[in-house]
């Protein structure tokens, strides 16, 4: 009896202790999934954290500025009151560079035909219907050889003395407005030079205030200080570019205008004979 008893007790105690290794290995299984677990989770937040990371660093480097965004940006920065000067500059040029283009196009005219045409009607002694004819038709030119067309009567030397006065009429004509473009050429670079000197002088009183010439102080003044010169000049290109191609253009209806007056008086000297 004993001995069932101590056998009992030996298996009941291996029993226990079998329930509890197997108990303690459960608990490490579950200790280590849980830990597997959290670092997996951890892994993948930062994972998450370094992409979300990742993609904030890109984004700026994706986002890529208009030029109108990048003008915006350079004009405020410039200054608004030294960039408006400037602006109106580039503006009121424009407009009258296109107004010129739009009256000297308008002004250009077939010399030769224009010719051909006067020289049939005054071979015929029709110098009304070679006054209609000039009437008629647009531009300087044949404005010039109606007002000669209009003395034929008075004798050729007037003839010639009213197209040389009238020439002088309509070249001035042509080149009107042309003064202003040339201003606004000559003053947008000055009011850039103009807000770079303001604006350095501004920089050396921030250094003045900080009590050490710090680049960042320094780099900062003198960007935003250049930035209306930088526009000033760009503005005087554009239109140099343009007052030069106005000016090309006037000299040609210029050089047909006496060319042709010429021709004209060449056509009443033969007819007159």
């Amino acid at each position: 009896m004993k001995k069932v008893c101590a056998y009992l007790s030996i298996m009941l105690l291996l029993t226990v202790f079998v329930s509890n290794a197997a108990f303690a290995q459960k608990g490490a299984k579950d200790a280590a999934t849980s830990t597997e677990t959290t670092v997996s989770e951890t892994t993948v937040s930062e994972t998450t954290a370094t992409a979300a990371e990742a993609t904030q660093t890109e984004a700026p480097a994706t986002d890529k500025q208009s030029f109108h965004q990048m003008l915006k940006a350079k004009y405020i920065q410039g200054g608004v009151g030294w960039m408006t000067p400037v602006l109106v500059c580039l503006i009121l040029g424009l407009g009258l560079v296109i107004e010129r283009i739009i009256y000297l196009n308008l002004a250009t005219t077939n010399a030769d035909k224009l010719l051909k045409k006067i020289e049939e009607n005054v071979v015929k002694g029709d110098y009304n219907a070679a006054k209609e004819i000039c009437r008629n038709t647009r531009g300087p030119v044949a404005s010039i050889f109606y007002q000669g067309l209009d003395r034929v009567d008075n004798g050729l030397e007037d003839v010639e003395k009213s197209l040389t006065s009238y020439g002088g009429v309509q070249m001035a004509r042509l080149e009107s407005n042309m003064i202003w473009i040339s201003l606004f050429i000559a003053i947008a670079p000055s009011f850039g030079f103009l807000g770079t000197v303001v604006g350095m002088v501004q920089a050396f009183d921030d250094i003045e205030k900080a009590g050490d010439i710090s680049p960042t102080i320094v780099a900062g003044g003198m960007k935003v200080a250049l930035l209306t010169t930088v526009f000033g000049l760009i503005t005087a290109l554009i239109l140099q570019v343009c007052y030069n191609y106005l000016l090309s253009k006037i000299e040609s209806l210029v050089g047909t205008m006496e060319d042709a007056s010429i021709s004209f008086m060449d056509i009443l000297v033969k007819n007159r004979k």
